[in-house]
């Protein structure tokens, strides 16, 4: 059984065929950590790319699926919500990993602490082409148009938007890319001043906003592409830890 009190949030793991040192370090932290846990949270970006739950099938992805399934045997409770490369899980994805979806934003009582839930990007208000981008994939009408596209052909597109991505990265201001301070204090001014959590940036800190003479925390979490990293709050607070 789980240690009572403590809960887990992670987020850009970007897991894919193609990093294996990020999907080993999973495993090892699905088997080692969070067993251990009351409940984990995923805040986007588990997977590289998803192209649609029929991409389920691909042994690599069901054996992701398995694993999280997994937790449940542990009475882990199991939370994920939609990043920006993986928008397209769906509700056959969900069941097989043993999930529960999260909206973005999302609003927790969590320990004792009001504690809002995000992936990240939404803040990101500076990064005009990313936003329009943004509410593009998001609309239902053109997930349909695109869900209804042959598997093959979603890969290759799935795989020249994150090469466009890259490029234009390159091209972008650091601070652009980053969350806008008057955008997270809306966030907060909006929820009732609570702690914040997420990932996004993959700049990992820790972060004190003054809004309306509130102290609100901010946690930016850790991408997974060098190593790992994962939160963990109780009723005490948050801390930062690493993945060896």
């Amino acid at each position: 059984m789980p240690s009572a009190g403590h809960s887990l949030f992670i987020a850009d793991l970007h897991l894919s065929p193609a990093l294996p040192r990020a999907n080993i370090l999973f495993k090892q932290f699905l088997r080692d950590v969070a067993t251990r846990a009351e409940a984990l949270y995923i805040l986007g970006d588990l997977f590289e790319a998803w192209v649609g739950d029929d991409d389920l099938d691909l042994p690599f992805h069901l054996k992701i699926a398995q694993a999280l399934a997994e937790l449940q045997r542990h009475g882990v409770r199991l939370h994920i919500m939609h990043g920006n490369r993986d928008f397209l899980l769906g509700e056959r994805f969900l069941r097989a990993a043993g999930a529960m979806p999260l909206s973005d934003p999302r609003l927790i009582d969590l320990h004792g602490q009001p504690t809002l839930l995000a992936h990240g990007d939404a803040l990101c208000t500076d990064d005009l082409k990313y936003q329009a981008f943004r509410q593009q994939v998001r609309d239902p009408a053109w997930q349909a148009a695109f869900l209804a596209k042959p598997l093959a052909e979603r890969r290759l597109m799935a795989q020249a938007l994150r090469e466009q991505s890259e490029q234009e990265k390159s091209g972008k201001a650091m601070a652009i890319m980053d969350v806008n301070a008057d955008a997270v204090a809306e966030a907060l001014r909006a929820h009732g001043y609570p702690r914040l959590i997420h990932g996004h940036t993959h700049r990992p800190a820790r972060h004190v906003h003054e809004v309306d003479g509130h102290a609100c925390e901010r946690w930016v979490l850790p991408d997974w592409y060098e190593g790992g990293g994962y939160l963990r709050c109780d009723a005490q607070g948050c801390a930062a830890l690493t993945l060896d």
